[in-house]
């Protein structure tokens, strides 16, 4: 493993490496990460990597877009004619699925895009092109971990109900915060249609529990102790009552039972649901194009 900033030692080392010692396995070449512009804190960015996809796929001089999907887009699978090369569109978005390491305002997008690798249409081309454009604008965005010593675990979960035109399944959307920025993110359709609003946000709130599950988890093999509840926020009034309730509920009888999951541990005490407005849901970015002035919100 080599970490330096001075792009020609990496170089000398990669080809010192690939010829002088006949080392032909891939390089894995892994965020930027350190102190930037003088802030007390860590920042990851991508933007070499950016870069090189631009220039990869001509897109370097391209007008920047202020977001990356156009608001309430409703793309499908059959829209539009078929593209003459398929690869094409498959290599830009498994470079797009690389930069949301690092790049979760582009998360929603790019899980649109990667719906349609097997038949990608125009307008599925298009709209990875808007994508580009959009991270040639913000080129420089990524993700900044400010010092703090009081600092917590907080997530936002939400979901977008039957928000797809083919399977009029809901999209799943949460992210987890510690301290200044986000270190866990996803956007997702989710796998069977939900009957209500109310069940795709439950739905998208059991989700989110595994990964606070999760999350707990890796601060206690880092030795990080856990004196509090995770607080998850959600804007769905409804699905917050079913995850603190243990009635029986007839509406919601169908619903697998992994997703009770998170009444578990509600009830345990892991975890603490709360209401958010929709103007504040944060996690509202993954589960559908939003126009300018929301999007820079968040």
């Amino acid at each position: 493993m080599l970490i330096g900033t001075v792009p020609n030692v990496r170089w000398a080392f990669y080809r010192a490496c690939t010829l002088g010692l006949n080392m032909n396995r891939a390089f894995t070449w892994l965020p930027q990460v350190g102190p930037r512009d003088g802030l007390r804190g860590g920042h990851t960015w991508e933007r070499e990597h950016t870069a090189d996809l631009l220039r990869k796929f001509g897109k370097i001089d391209c007008k920047p877009l202020s977001t990356p999907i156009e608001a309430n887009a409703k793309i499908c699978a059959q829209d539009g004619k078929d593209l003459e090369d398929a690869t094409m569109y498959r290599k830009l978005v498994g470079n797009l699925i690389y930069l949301t390491l690092t790049r979760p305002d582009i998360s929603y997008a790019v899980g649109i895009a990667s719906r349609f690798m097997e038949k990608p249409k125009k307008p599925h081309l298009e709209l990875v092109q808007r994508i580009l454009r959009y991270v040639k604008g913000s080129i420089d965005y990524g993700l900044f971990y400010q010092k703090n010593k009081d600092i917590k675990i907080i997530g936002y979960c939400d979901a977008d109900y039957a928000g797809c035109g083919d399977t009029r399944r809901s999209t799943t959307g949460y992210v987890f915060k510690f301290g200044s920025a986000a270190i866990l993110w996803c956007s997702k359709r989710q796998p069977t249609v939900s009957l209500s609003t109310a069940e795709a946000e439950y739905r998208a709130a059991a989700i989110a529990a595994q990964e606070t599950t999760w999350l707990m988890q890796l601060f206690r093999d880092l030795h990080q102790s856990f004196s509090y509840a995770v607080q998850l926020y959600c804007d769905n009034q409804s699905a917050i009552h079913i995850a603190e309730n243990t009635a029986y509920h007839a509406r919601t009888k169908h619903v697998e039972v992994h997703y009770h999951f998170v009444r578990e541990k509600v009830l345990k005490g892991e975890i603490e649901m709360k209401q958010v407005g929709t103007e504040d849901q944060v996690a509202d970015v993954f589960t559908k194009g939003l126009n300018f002035s929301k999007f820079k919100e968040f």
